[in-house]
């Protein structure tokens, strides 16, 4: 069955709640824990769910997404008809970019088509979780379905703008919507709700025809979630697979994110450093895989001053140079330089940003290329900050990639 299954990865996404971070790059290729970025966890999650076919449908911004899928990602064989592909629009079907992510896969339906898949697994490639997706395609074909929603449960006030299903007790989905405003104000909070995660899984044919029909309707939002998945649902075949159950080969940690927002991608990070964090890094039966760098061992040495470089409760990717600095509770990413009597907490740093003698920062993201000069302090009065740089609802100060600054 996996042979037979085509994945398609939505990795287009604007992100435009995660800015500065997006800015120069798209969600899906912003740097997460230290060393990965986002996209690594589906593609991972089918690495060892043993899919070997993957389209990536790229849009946004997507140079640094597909020079890691270069560098990182090239470990499949084509002889074998195993493949990584980032697809760009192709302007096959219309002269547009992307019109939603139903019209991202109508546009690539000549690439569904000449596969000879039987199914099409379909993967947000902005969402941090770990999952065997081989008990779920299992799981479609025993139910003979049209199409299978990964789903959890989670409080209904949280819901969003997900899919809310509705279930027999077979797990056949008899109804698909979107949980509104004024609904979840009434919940307050309290009750539960299934809620789709995104992840579908089509049989083919089902899923060329609906893309077909939804690319002639006026007024279609052209959007899986709210276009697509509610028409098939009401013409049933249409089944919830539960996310986290007792099937699969990886840890049920139950773990899964949309790093939407600064402050939720801030959160998720920070969790990384409980001492049980919610997203165990290290398990050896489902390693993470990424792109790494030729950079020497991180390393700690005293400064001029004669202070010790420290970190404490943190993640140091390799290529850090802590000289006389103090990091704690912080995640560093590659080729980082922490001068002397620095204090680095609750900070995220990316690849190559360096830090002066003497700066201070508290709960700050650091994109790549920053150069902070010596005495600087960030995060410790909100208007100063406010006027110079990003500062989220939750007070998390964002300093966008290369900024420079002045004397």
């Amino acid at each position: 069955m996996l042979d037979k299954t085509l994945t398609v990865i939505l990795a287009g996404g604007q992100g435009s709640r995660l800015q500065p971070l997006t800015l120069e790059r798209t969600k899906a290729a912003v740097p997460f824990g230290g060393q990965y970025r986002i996209i690594d966890f589906p593609l991972v999650n089918c690495l060892h769910s043993g899919l070997r076919r993957i389209l990536v449908l790229t849009q946004y911004k997507s140079h640094s997404l597909q020079k890691h899928l270069r560098d990182g990602w090239s470990l499949f064989n084509p002889e074998l008809a195993e493949y990584i592909t980032a697809v760009p629009p192709q302007m096959r079907r219309g002269g547009g970019w992307y019109d939603g992510t139903a019209d991202a896969v109508y546009q690539n339906l000549y690439m569904l088509k000449r596969s000879g898949a039987e199914r099409v697994l379909i993967l947000p490639g902005d969402h941090i979780y770990r999952m065997d997706y081989a008990p779920m395609i299992a799981f479609h074909g025993q139910h003979k379905a049209s199409v299978t929603v990964a789903c959890m449960q989670r409080p209904s006030a949280e819901a969003g703008l997900s899919g809310i299903l509705d279930l027999d007790r077979n797990g056949q989905v008899n109804s698909y919507g979107v949980l509104h405003e004024r609904q979840r104000a009434d919940s307050g909070g309290e009750s539960t709700a299934q809620v789709s995660m995104g992840i579908y899984l089509f049989s083919i044919d089902g899923l060329i025809s609906a893309l077909e029909e939804d690319h002639d309707l006026n007024g279609s939002s052209h959007d899986l979630t709210h276009d697509i998945l509610p028409k098939m649902v009401a013409a049933g075949g249409a089944y919830a697979y539960q996310f986290g159950g007792e099937t699969g080969r990886v840890s049920q940690d139950r773990y899964w994110r949309d790093v939407a927002t600064i402050d939720s991608y801030y959160e998720a990070n920070m969790e990384l450093l409980d001492p049980v964090p919610s997203l165990d890094l290290y398990q050896p039966e489902w390693p993470i895989r990424t792109h790494h760098g030729q950079n020497p061992p991180a390393r700690t040495v005293p400064g001029i001053s004669g202070s010790e470089g420290i970190f404490i409760n943190s993640i140091v990717a390799n290529g850090v140079l802590i000289v006389g600095g103090s990091v704690q509770r912080s995640i560093l990413f590659p080729k980082c330089l922490i001068g002397d009597e620095a204090v680095i907490h609750n900070s995220i740093l990316f690849d190559g940003v360096k830090v002066g003698d003497r700066v201070q920062l508290e709960n700050c993201i650091v994109d790549k290329g920053v150069v902070i000069p010596a005495g600087e302090r960030i995060g410790f009065d909100q208007a100063r900050d406010a006027a110079r740089f990003s500062v989220s609802p939750k007070g998390v100060v964002v300093v966008p990639k290369d900024y420079r600054f002045t004397t």
